[in-house]
């Protein structure tokens, strides 16, 4: 790798620091590692069962859940580099362990999301169990809930870091990158952290008593192929804060309540408009009935004809004028013709 001015670096540092997975962290410290030594048979059946580390237990996982490629196993692997090199493989999500020109130890990893990948070479500077991990200002303010750890979560079981942490840098610098176990081994094969290299925490344990303090990291390109220089991920966009002013504003208005419109009464007539009661159907008067009187013959002139009664209509009709009675005619007898021989009288 070429190496960098030193004020260059000092401020890349300084930049990328914010985008890493983890800051400074404290915790235990080994200076040294162990010797390269040729790994046994592993048997997956006993290797992820719960243990006690350090005061703190480890649960166990199912490995019936983990796909057999990140279950720890020795692989051939053909390298050129020495044994005791970890060589990283972010597109397979896998980590070699060299352990001769021919073998591996392979484990299981989960690396960074879109935006926070990178590349190229490192080594182990320090080498902690069960770490403090305290989140950087920048992922607080991405996850908010973080603010009660600003000043540190503890090493434990529910740590980001796990029961290890080996901590990387690239020509003098530490970019926050981490080798490092994780509670969430059900994240093993994603693309899931800030950049840093994830591991099953009895995974990382167990590279953890195998690797030396000094040992050189490489992290492959995204396409498969060896590093020939550090490749960063650019820095994460800043939430603009509000600004602050000393400016009075005028109090917002109180709301303007808008009745609802009431719906449309029907109209009532005025009050001093008569009132016509319907009319009443008119009834046809019945015809006045009159009975004759009686004639009583008189031998000179009848006898004068009372009027006939008149039968008053009913009630609810209008009342009816009566007819004049019409007197009947008085037929004057003819006188009795005496015939004479001068006047004789007229035939019958």
């Amino acid at each position: 790798m070429s190496r960098t001015p030193l004020t260059l670096t000092a401020v890349l540092a300084a930049t990328l620091l914010a985008t890493a997975c983890v800051p400074t962290t404290t915790g235990p410290v080994t200076e040294s590692g162990p010797a390269i030594v040729q790994p046994g048979p592993i048997d997956t059946s006993t290797a992820y069962l719960a243990t006690a580390d350090n005061g703190f237990d480890v649960p166990a996982v199912p490995v019936d859940q983990v796909p057999e490629t990140y279950r720890r196993q020795i692989v051939a692997y053909e390298t050129e580099q020495v044994p005791g090199t970890i060589v990283i493989n972010p597109a397979q999500r896998v980590l070699y362990f060299v352990t001769s020109p021919t073998t591996a130890i392979r484990y299981g990893i989960a690396v960074g999301r879109a935006g926070f990948e990178w590349s190229g070479e490192a080594v182990i500077t320090e080498r902690k169990t069960w770490p403090t991990w305290t989140p950087p200002p920048e992922m607080i303010e991405r996850k908010p809930e973080l603010e009660e750890f600003k000043e540190g979560q503890p090493g434990g079981p529910t740590n980001p870091l796990g029961a290890r942490a080996l901590y990387l840098t690239t020509n003098g610098v530490d970019y926050g990158y981490r080798i490092h176990g994780t509670p969430e081994w059900n994240s093993i094969g994603s693309n899931a952290s800030s950049g840093c290299i994830r591991m099953i925490n009895q995974d990382v344990m167990d590279l953890y008593n195998r690797v030396p303090a000094g040992a050189k990291v490489i992290v492959m390109n995204a396409d498969g192929t060896m590093p020939t220089t550090l490749t960063l991920p650019p820095p994460q966009p800043k939430k603009e804060k509000p600004r602050q002013t000393t400016r009075r504003t005028a109090p917002a208005p109180d709301p303007v309540v808008v009745e609802p419109a009431m719906p449309a009464l029907p109209v009532q007539p005025p009050l001093d408009v008569e009132l016509v009661a319907p009319a009443t159907p008119a009834v046809t008067p019945q015809p006045a009935v009159v009975t004759p009187a009686p004639v009583t013959p008189a031998p000179v002139a009848p006898a004068p004809v009372a009027p006939a009664p008149v039968i008053a209509a009913p009630a609810t009709a209008a009342p009816v004028t009566p007819a004049p009675a019409v007197a009947p005619a008085v037929t004057t007898p003819a006188p009795v013709c005496l015939p004479t021989e001068a006047n004789p009288c007229p035939a019958p």
